[in-house]
C-alpha cells in the first residue's frame, strides 16, 4: 500500500510542486480559474497514482487458490488464464495500469478481469 516515505511519492510531489511553481513564474497574470485548472491537472498524475496503488493493493487483485470463479453467462467454473493487464482512464485523464489474473469460462469464452 501507499508508503509516503516512498523516494518515488517524494519524487512525484516534488515535480507537482516545482512544476506549479515554475508555472506560476511563466503566467505571474494567471486569475484565480487558471491556477485552479493548472493546479487540478497536475493533482491528476497524484490522484491516478494513489488510485493505482490502492488498487492494486486490494484482495479483489487475484482469484483466491481455493475458489474458482463461476461464469456469469452460463455458470460453468472458469479457469485461470495468467496475468493481464487493463489501462483505465480516469477523471483528469490520467491513466491507471492494473494487474489481475483473468479468468476465462471453458464453455462459452467468457472473460472475467477481477474488479477493485
Amino acid at each position: 500500500m501507499f508508503d509516503k516515505n516512498d523516494p518515488q511519492w517524494q519524487k512525484l510531489t516534488d515535480e507537482i510542486v516545482s512544476g506549479l511553481a515554475e508555472w506560476r513564474n511563466q503566467h505571474p497574470k494567471a486569475t484565480f480559474a487558471e491556477i485552479e485548472r493548472e493546479t487540478m491537472r497536475r493533482m491528476a498524475q497524484l490522484q491516478a497514482r494513489l488510485m493505482e496503488e490502492m488498487a492494486q493493493a486490494s484482495r479483489s487483485t487475484d482469484w483466491e487458490e481455493s475458489t474458482s470463479p463461476i461464469c456469469p453467462e452460463c455458470g460453468e467454473k472458469m479457469g485461470r488464464r495468467g496475468q493481464q493487464e487493463r489501462r483505465l482512464q480516469v477523471s483528469g485523464g490520467e491513466e491507471v495500469k492494473l494487474k489481475r489474473t483473468y479468468a476465462v469460462c471453458p464453455a462459452c469464452g467468457t472473460g472475467i478481469f477481477p474488479p477493485g
